[in-house]
């Protein structure tokens, strides 16, 4: 699995299928393995890259300064670019939304169909900014294991499977704690998006987990509604993950939307 020189930092990526570019980006605190099961279910119609945002996975360590979305945002316009492409499709989820809509606003040239999973348009609240500098607060002083057990309640359904728990947990037990940080306080000092919606001009999916907890379904279905001539998915039976807890079915709206 390859590592590339992006805006001078080492981003690491896996890739499977020949084709036209897709680009997945990952979520908040994971990596790139979210979606091993995209990247082999959709390498007969994509060259499909997961990579690992700054400071996720393989890449580069940060030190714990916010990762901005729009920081994130240009490494993946810069790896769509250092792979030899002009555009791709790109699929973001949570977090990876968040960078997708940075991705519009600022390098749009680079997208050339949009997936927007279980992530909103709006900033964070007053509350929700206190709520993660909580949450880096508490990893700093007890650890991973505990933010771990926490998210798995909270991003996945009940009743979900072992084996998406499991995947979870190990993500976030993987990730660097001041990645962890430095996620956290970029993604409460990112700026309203909403307005940005109907300027999306590219093919558009809008997809929402049945359960989730995080952004409910109605939610998503408003952003929908702003993005012109956009599709909307809820998928049954998942939360905030749905590229783990049900992937084929997540697998399939790729596939057919990109048709």
């Amino acid at each position: 699995m390859p590592t590339v020189d992006v805006n001078g930092r080492e981003i690491h990526y896996a890739e499977q299928g020949d084709g036209p570019l897709a680009m997945l980006i990952h979520g908040y605190p994971l990596d790139h393995t979210m979606w091993l099961d995209q990247l082999a279910a959709l390498s007969s119609v994509r060259r499909v890259v997961a990579l690992d945002l700054p400071g996720s996975g393989m890449s580069e360590r940060v030190n714990g300064q916010p990762l901005t979305m729009e920081e994130l945002a240009g490494s993946v316009a810069g790896l769509v670019e250092t792979l030899g492409y002009d555009q791709a499709d790109v699929v973001g989820l949570s977090m990876g939304g968040y960078v997708a809509l940075a991705l519009w606003e600022l390098h749009p040239q680079s997208i050339r169909s949009l997936v927007l999973a279980n992530t909103r348009s709006s900033a964070d609240s007053d509350e929700g900014r206190v709520g993660r500098e909580a949450q880096a607060q508490s990893v700093v002083a007890d650890g991973r294991a505990q933010l771990a057990t926490k998210l798995v309640g909270a991003l996945l359904a009940p009743g979900h499977d072992l084996t998406a728990a499991a995947r979870l947990r190990t993500m976030v037990e993987s990730t660097p704690v001041e990645t962890i940080v430095a996620s956290l306080r970029g993604m409460a000092a990112r700026p309203d998006r909403t307005d940005l919606l109907p300027t999306i001009t590219v093919p558009t999916l809008v997809i929402s987990g049945e359960d989730d907890a995080l952004i409910p379904s109605l939610d998503s279905h408003e952003m929908a509604s702003a993005i012109p001539n956009s599709q909307f998915l809820i998928i049954p039976g998942v939360g905030h993950l749905g590229p783990i807890e049900r992937p084929d079915a997540f697998t399939e709206a790729l596939r057919s939307f990109w048709k």
